[in-house]
């Protein structure tokens, strides 16, 4: 199975939500996060992502009989890296798209479940429309993507709890431009 069709699944994707923060987790540990997925379609799709070397076994043990295993992910596994984006046809990133905003709606439903604060618990979906150039774009997610990388591999502790941060960034058409782009390098209406 193709990196692609591994990772831009909706469950899949909130399994590795689940494993990405470099947690070990059995697929019992995992059904309990998701307790608004059947077990089954748990365990079948840990199957599929340890078959294809995403998830690694770190320990086994006998539990009533049965094996459990420890899971830990294997990040390289799952990157989609500046080559393979850039093979990707439109009705990849379409596909990818589309299972991006299952996963946060699921995850956002699960969160509803919770009796949650949403306040409190900073939960954020605004959006913005901002004008940049190609550069400019490079180096917001250059920085968007330090901070992220600088906040990835926090241990859990007391009063820490797990957020989904999902960046959504592409370009919007503006009324009366064809490709949404400005041709004299002003905002449309605008001096």
């Amino acid at each position: 199975m193709e990196t692609l069709e591994l990772v831009l699944h909706p469950l899949r994707m909130r399994i590795l939500h689940a494993m990405g923060s470099g947690a070990e987790r059995t697929t019992a540990e995992l059904c309990a996060g998701l307790s608004d997925v059947s077990p089954a379609s748990v365990y079948r799709h840990v199957g599929v992502l340890a078959d294809a070397g995403v998830l690694e076994v770190v320990g086994e043990r006998r539990v009533r009989g049965a094996v459990e295993r420890r899971y830990r992910l294997r990040r390289e596994q799952v990157a989609i890296d500046r080559d393979l984006a850039a093979s990707m046809s439109l009705e990849d990133h379409r596909s990818g798209f589309a299972a991006a905003m299952a996963t946060l709606i699921a995850e956002f439903n699960a969160y509803l479940k919770t009796a949650p604060n949403p306040l409190q618990d900073s939960v954020g979906y605004r959006q913005a429309a901002i004008w940049l150039d190609q550069g400019e774009v490079s180096q917001l997610m250059g920085q968007l993507r330090d901070l992220i990388v600088a906040s990835r591999n926090n241990e859990p502790r007391p009063g820490r709890r797990p957020y989904l941060f999902s960046p959504i960034v592409f370009p919007i058409q503006q009324p009366g431009e064809p490709n949404g782009l400005a041709t004299d390098g002003d905002p449309p209406g605008g001096s």
